[in-house]
């Protein structure tokens, strides 16, 4: 067609020409033309306004620098997703283009979604690790020592890999111990809950419950890409390998790989083999290093024995002849034994001497004493007067004498006396053992006030108001027993 000639001016056309369509007609019209001409396209973008209604639909868009496309994830498909959408992330969406009638709006139903490449993946994980840093759960004083020797071994990875067999292999190898499975799919939809499901089951078993609960816990998988081991680096793993009362090691794909896991788990393992080594020790290791000990044990033992057989030989040089000094006090207690006995003797009679002068006489013999005296002065009076008589001169002496004088002096000097005696005899301490009390004398014939200065075994005598009692002071705590002496004594002294 010429474009260049100019167009003949024509008539409008008339309204009977131009066909007529009700709005659902052409609404339905664009709706297969769309999905005609996209009945499964993939669509790279950003994931923005991403929300959940309660419906359990997800509604959100896909914008890149020009443009923006409404989409749709329908609550059939939400489960079957093995990304699930975050405002932010880079995703690849495969889908189909259909209308909304309603708003005259076209948008996309989503049914799969993948990042898209490993960038927009680093990115989202690098922002998780910032949050989950940020909330305290890669703390290093979290981290929790592994059990030298542990009696079961927990371990969550897939039951159908080679991953089982290699920590099943290390672990007979090493230290034989009692293994519990929990099966769990560690790739694709689902599998990073089922993941997280499993170490917080193993969490809940109870100590000494039909299923023992076990002292390790190993999250292990094999080898692969990003996006294989992105199960490990959700949210909901790490949460609960940070929360898991066990102490936990993850082994999760090669030495390379690194995963969100390793920075929440108590130890990271390069590979699952290096993690049943890190969770049971090598028997035989073990075995030389108990031997090690014990020698080391002996060696430090018998050289303790030689030092101190060496300073006991030091100390026995400067150590006396000990048999001699013995043998020569022996010696001197036998003589001291032999001249106790004379030494006793002298020692007593030295006492008695020292105390003679002190001793006061009984109050009977004085008053006999005076008794006598007045006695003899009677008869040397009637003597002398009786001489008197004799030489011629009692006539006129019996004349002069009258004897009324002498008897009254002699009654004044009776009386007198008497007073005197019953003085005496008030004050004599023998007044005081007739009361009923007694006189305690040490073998010395010392007075014994105290019941303290009495040792046990001593002799005693002991003075009653009729006479005296030998006695053996016992240990009875100060209190003495007697026994009758063989002979009683008149006196006191």
């Amino acid at each position: 067609m010429d474009t260049s000639s100019p167009k003949p001016e024509t008539a409008p056309p008339t309204a009977g020409n131009v066909p007529e369509f009700s709005v659902a007609e052409i609404s339905g019209a664009v709706r297969r033309t769309l999905e005609g001409a996209f009945s499964r396209v993939r669509v790279r973008g950003e994931i923005t306004e991403c929300k959940r209604y309660p419906s359990g639909h997800i509604y959100l868009s896909l914008k890149d620098e020009n443009a923006k496309l409404e989409s749709v994830i329908w609550k059939t498909a939400v489960p079957r997703l093995s990304v699930q959408p975050e405002n932010g992330v880079e995703v690849i969406a495969t889908g189909r283009i259909t209308t909304y009638a309603d708003r005259s709006k076209y948008q996309m139903v989503i049914d799969r979604l993948e990042y898209a490449g490993e960038g927009a993946l680093l990115a989202r994980i690098e922002k998780l690790r910032a949050k989950l840093a940020a909330e305290g759960l890669f703390e290093a004083s979290r981290k929790r020592p592994l059990p030298a020797l542990p009696q079961v071994v927990g371990v969550v990875t897939s039951e159908a890999g080679a991953v089982i067999q290699d920590i099943r292999t290390t672990i007979a190898r090493r230290f034989p111990r009692r293994i519990i499975l929990w099966p769990v799919p560690v790739q694709g939809a689902g599998a990073a809950e089922k993941i997280a499901a499993a170490i917080e089951g193993f969490g809940r078993l109870t100590v000494g419950g039909a299923v023992p609960r076990p002292d390790v816990l190993i999250v292990a998988r094999g080898g692969g890409s990003l996006e294989d081991l992105m199960a490990f680096n959700e949210e909901v793993v790490v949460r609960a390998a940070a929360a898991c009362p066990i102490p936990l090691i993850s082994a999760v794909g090669h030495e390379t790989d690194t995963t969100l896991i390793d920075f929440a788990a108590d130890r990271r393992a390069p590979t699952p083999t290096a993690a049943a080594e890190l969770a049971v020790p090598a028997r035989a290791e073990l075995l030389a290093a108990l031997d090690q000990t014990g020698a080391r044990l002996r060696g430090a033992a018998t050289r303790q024995l030689r030092a101190a057989e060496t300073l006991l030989l030091r100390l026995e040089r400067r150590l006396p002849d000990i048999p001699a000094r013995v043998t020569d006090y022996r010696r001197r207690l036998d003589e001291a034994g032999d001249a106790l006995p004379t030494a006793l003797r002298g020692f007593v009679r030295l006492k008695r001497e020292a105390i003679g002068p002190l001793a006061v006489p009984h109050p009977r013999a004085a008053i006999a004493a005076r008794r006598h005296a007045l006695a003899m002065l009677e008869s040397r009076q009637a003597a002398a007067l009786a001489r008197r008589i004799q030489r011629g001169r009692g006539q006129r002496a019996l004349a002069a004498f009258s004897p009324a004088p002498l008897h009254a002096l002699l009654r004044e000097r009776r009386a007198r006396l008497d007073g005197l005696a019953r003085q005496l005899e008030a004050l004599s301490y023998n007044a005081i053992l007739a009361r009923g009390f007694a006189l305690v004398r040490d073998a010395d014939g010392g007075p014994l006030t105290r019941a303290a200065d009495i040792a046990p075994g001593a002799r005693l005598a002991i003075s009653f108001a009729d006479g005296h009692v030998a006695a053996t002071a016992d240990d009875g705590g100060g209190k003495k027993r007697g026994k009758p002496a063989a002979q009683k004594q008149d006196s006191l002294l």
